[in-house]
């Protein structure tokens, strides 16, 4: 009886299936600065994607009434999907839409639920916010098309009485925070992760990873306190395993917390001014192997060569900048004046690191991915790893440390040798 029951309830609910067999990583792609994308450029990021395996887009997307270019540019990104293999689904950015766009929603989730290149597991569809949408009423217009409604839910506790339909739920608390854009002290931990997981009580978790947040416009102006969390958050994964992961993000510029390149297609909305120059490609580099981990279920990533990526800002914090009206971004009070590195290894070896004027600071350390911090000195940055007296790695970035500055910029500069 019990096994009937068991499979009865498999039958009815296909999305357990799938968080039991399959983990899936997607990257949450802002779709509201690429009006001008063809189907090419859409190419050129999914190619970068899953070269270190993520699995899927999360076309965050405004209205057409806010961005005209909306249904092209979702259309553009299921048609480079479809050709590359890969997946994509909809998030629907709440700060522009409401449930009173309910049948409008209907629509373009019914238009892709089935298309190729759709995320699987039922049609995924989430949001950004959003908390309130009744994908009840999406659902009951779709009668012959499973949805899987993972919403961004801003209060983990409402997952216990949701009646919205919900499937599962998103948290966009990826940094150390007390709830929406409070900054407190790092590292980051999991306590919301373990919030959302206790109140889903077995449905799908997708859990935000994020490597940093620093933002400098006049509606907002503060930086999170993420230092070592772009190894830290992944080792975090690890141990939790949620069903989903979701990247935050590909490529907004806006909020510092992109990894792709440099999109030179995409438009600027202000973000230049921090972003420009500061790659984040590295964070790939770093990445892939969590992401192969995260999908295997393995405890560690293992890694096949030796690779070393650094990141540091590039002012030291208490560095008064003497053109910006806006003035410090909330949170720098918080931040540590050091430069990270994590070293990639085949086996052990000793890591050498010269930050500007300081004297050169060498350290063991062992193989696989190791996080390690050195003080910040104004200057050049150097980096070295020797194993039995042998130099493998070294370099010197191409950014310094510098003791002035125009604008504030709490951006990382991201590096990776070789």
């Amino acid at each position: 009886m019990a096994k009937r029951l068991f499979t009865a309830l498999l039958a009815a609910m296909p999305w357990m299936v799938e968080a039991q067999t399959t983990k899936a990583v997607y990257a949450h792609f802002i779709v509201g600065i690429v009006e001008n994308y063809t189907v090419d450029d859409w190419k050129a990021d999914i190619t970068q994607a899953q070269a270190i395996g993520i699995d899927g887009f999360a076309l965050n997307c405004a209205p057409p009434r806010i961005d005209s270019y909306t249904p092209k540019q979702l259309a553009n990104a299921y048609q480079a999907a479809q050709a590359l293999n890969f997946k994509m689904f909809i998030s629907f950015d709440f700060a522009y839409w409401s449930t009173g766009d309910t049948p409008e929603i209907t629509s373009i989730v019914g238009n892709y639920s089935s298309h190729p290149a759709q995320a699987h597991g039922g049609a995924i569809v989430s949001t950004f916010v959003g908390d309130n949408m009744d994908w009840n009423a999406v659902k009951k217009a779709l009668p012959n098309q499973k949805i899987t409604a993972l919403p961004n839910i801003q209060d983990p506790n409402y997952l216990a009485s949701a009646q919205t339909g919900l499937d599962g739920a998103f948290s966009w608390y990826a940094w150390p925070t007390d709830g929406g854009n409070s900054i407190i002290p790092g590292p980051m931990t999991t306590i919301w992760d373990n919030r959302f997981i206790s109140n889903l009580a077995g449905r799908p978790y997708m859990a935000p990873v994020s490597p940093w947040f620093f933002t400098h416009f006049n509606t907002k102006n503060w930086v999170f306190i993420c230092e070592n969390q772009p190894t830290l958050r992944w080792e975090q994964m690890l141990q939790l395993k949620p069903s989903l992961v979701e990247i935050v993000t590909w490529n907004d510029f806006g909020e510092s917390h992109y990894i792709s390149g440099s999109q030179p297609h995409h438009s600027d909305d202000g973000s230049s001014a921090w972003a420009t120059g500061y790659p984040h490609d590295g964070f790939r580099t770093l990445w892939a192997p969590y992401i192969a981990a995260y999908k295997s279920g393995a405890a560690k990533p293992t890694v096949k060569s030796d690779q070393l990526v650094y990141w540091y800002r590039t002012t030291p914090k208490n560095t008064v900048c003497t053109g910006d009206t806006l003035g410090v971004p909330n949170g720098v009070q918080l931040l540590a004046d050091v430069v990270f590195v994590a070293t990639m290894l085949t086996s052990p070896a000793q890591l050498t690191v010269t930050s500007g004027g300081n004297a050169p600071v060498t350290v063991t350390v062992p193989a696989g991915i190791q996080t390690t911090n050195f003080t910040m000195g104004v200057g050049n940055q150097s980096f070295s790893v020797s194993r039995n007296g042998q130099k493998i790695l070294g370099g010197t970035s191409a950014k310094a440390i510098a003791n002035s500055c125009v604008k504030y910029n709490y951006n990382p500069y991201v590096g990776v040798l070789p």
